[in-house]
């Protein structure tokens, strides 16, 4: 091993110790004092509820888990958005779990709580998977009420999904753990099935204080929605679980009965470890995001006994195509190559260099071709990125830049089969759209702890808004000598930087999580599967695009 490798792996393995540092600061949620509060009362946690519902913990990825990381400081905060989403196996059935956080404003809804929740619908809905709700929430977050309620995509979407994903055979079950109020009473009752637990759980569209005010009427909440009452009286909820042990295991024995599904058909034959060793992605990846590394290196690390079949191999070199498998898995792969490459394409002088990491006419072209080809195959698509953008200036834009990175904005946008998406390096401007960004309906999104995501870089950003800044000033009659540019441009880079990092990604849930490199090929796994419970229903079809 060079002493570069090694300088890569020391800074990488840092990112992944600060990500696992992270995470187990947010797997405390509102903190201890309140999670020994829900022991006192005889409940468990989201965190322990989920654990002990799903078949094996270890066995499951979690989505959005540094959601709402930063955000909310004048409200004290929301750590993982006061919601825990997991996709895991109950009874042996691929399940998503979504279990409220007590131990956060009392499991209260912010904005982006109603954003992550809306995503696990959304992750049920395009791959039909059984969901289990875990409800232990005071309701909507009143301070910020203008920000979650009305609009589409606010808490009432909600129970339009719940609606939804009855009418299309897609198994709901809640289970009432603690508060269940105002109009998320619905949510549960919305579901299949519904149990409630005594003495713990209450269901109501008004607490007692509320029912006191509004009509005058002295009751106390138990009675008004309580366990007896809702098995027993009302007929709202299906059973009463002394506790919630017994409630998780009702829900076990739920899912135990569900029948099968029909598979959409992707192929997968016996998983093989990839024949390289993984851990060495630390030392390959550079520290610096601007640095030129060899994609081929990573794929190799990353797919089934490292075999890969390249597609077009001498052609668009600055993209990667090819097939590989991943855990048994047959994928499509189209990765960004971050090496500076030769080229003779018809569009370029004779051996012109080409820049690692950006997108050309040749190589676009050649991932459109591919896309179609595994759409025509039924394979999975998977998309690394480490890209910097489409290649601009005057022999680009002549040689129909825009057209060809259309056509494979047009590929991706149109593709029926499931895409996964990998941000391993730059994510910046157009070249997150072709390659498969948020807006482009991959199934699962995430990143590595190497990641940013932006226009573009920080400093490119920083030169940019210097300038603009700098004239403003000299228009006001102000001096900008060389320190006062200075200055600027580490104000703003600063700002930009803390914009572009994973983390701001992931708490505003433009991605599903951040994970260690060597996670990727179980989340690709989970994820294949998970898609393998829908079947394709309509035929993939580009329409008019420019030749």
């Amino acid at each position: 091993m060079d002493l570069e490798f090694n300088k890569n792996e020391d800074h990488n393995k840092l990112l992944v110790s600060d990500l696992k540092r992270r995470f187990a600061q947010v797997k405390l949620g509102g903190g201890q004092k309140r999670i020994d509060k829900l022991h006192a009362e005889g409940k468990m946690t989201a965190r322990e509820r989920i654990d002990y519902l799903l078949d094996d913990k270890a066995n499951s990825i979690e989505i959005g888990a540094f959601v709402g990381e930063g955000m909310y400081k004048e409200h004290g905060g929301c750590p993982s958005g006061g919601v825990v989403v997991k996709m895991g196996y109950v009874s042996g059935k691929q399940c998503i779990v979504v279990a409220n956080d007590a131990t956060v404003k009392a499991g209260a809804w912010f904005p982006i709580t109603a954003k992550k929740n809306l995503r696990a619908q959304e992750i049920a809905i395009e791959n039909r998977l059984p969901i289990i709700y875990l409800v232990d929430s005071a309701g909507v977050y009143l301070p910020l009420q203008d920000e979650i309620f009305p609009d589409k995509e606010h808490f009432g979407r909600i129970f339009r999904n719940n609606a939804v994903m009855s009418s299309m055979g897609i198994t709901q079950i809640a289970a009432v753990m603690g508060s269940c109020v105002a109009g998320g009473a619905y949510l549960p009752i919305m579901s299949d099935e519904a149990m409630i637990v005594d003495k713990t759980g209450s269901i109501f569209l008004a607490g007692s204080y509320l029912v006191k005010a509004a009509i005058g009427e002295s009751i106390d909440n138990e009675t008004l929605g309580g366990a007896t009452t809702h098995c027993e009286i009302s007929g709202v909820t299906d059973f009463k679980a002394k506790d919630d042990a017994a409630a998780l295991d009702r829900i076990k024995s739920v899912v135990g009965k569900i029948g099968e599904f029909d598979k959409a058909g992707y192929n997968r034959i016996k998983a093989q470890k990839p024949a390289l060793n993984p851990k060495e992605i630390y030392g390959i990846l550079p520290k610096a995001r601007n640095e030129q590394y060899d994609m081929m290196e990573i794929i190799n690390r990353m797919v089934d006994n490292s075999e890969f079949e390249e597609y077009k191999a001498g052609y668009g070199q600055t993209i990667i195509t090819g097939y590989a498998r991943i855990d048994g898995w047959a994928v499509g792969i189209v990765a960004n190559q971050r090496k500076i490459v030769k080229t003779t394409a018809a569009k370029t002088k004779p051996s012109e260099m080409q820049f690692g990491g950006v997108i050309y006419s040749d190589s676009a072209d050649k991932a459109t071709r591919f896309i179609a080809n595994c759409n025509q195959k039924k394979i999975p698509l998977v998309f690394l990125q480490d890209v910097t953008g489409f290649m601009v200036g005057s022999k680009s834009e002549h040689g129909g830049i825009i057209k060809d990175g259309a056509k494979m904005v047009n590929a991706v946008s149109n593709s029926v089969v499931p895409k996964f998406t990998v941000i391993i390096g730059n994510s910046y401007g157009a070249g997150n759209y072709a390659m498969c960004g948020k807006a482009y309906d991959p199934r699962l999104i995430f990143a590595w702890p190497s990641a940013e995501l932006a226009v573009m870089s920080g400093n490119s950003a920083a030169k940019v808004l210097v300038q603009i800044e700098a004239a403003t000033l000299k228009k006001q009659g102000k001096v900008v000598d060389e320190q006062v540019e200075k200055e600027l441009f580490d104000k703003i880079k600063a700002r930009y930087d803390e914009q572009v990092s994973p983390y701001y990604a992931a708490s505003r849930l433009w991605t599903d999580a951040i994970v260690d490199p060597i996670e990727t090929r179980t989340w690709i796994s989970m994820g294949i599967e998970a898609a393998n419970h829908a079947p394709i229903e309509k035929p993939f079809n580009l329409g008019v695009i420019q030749v």
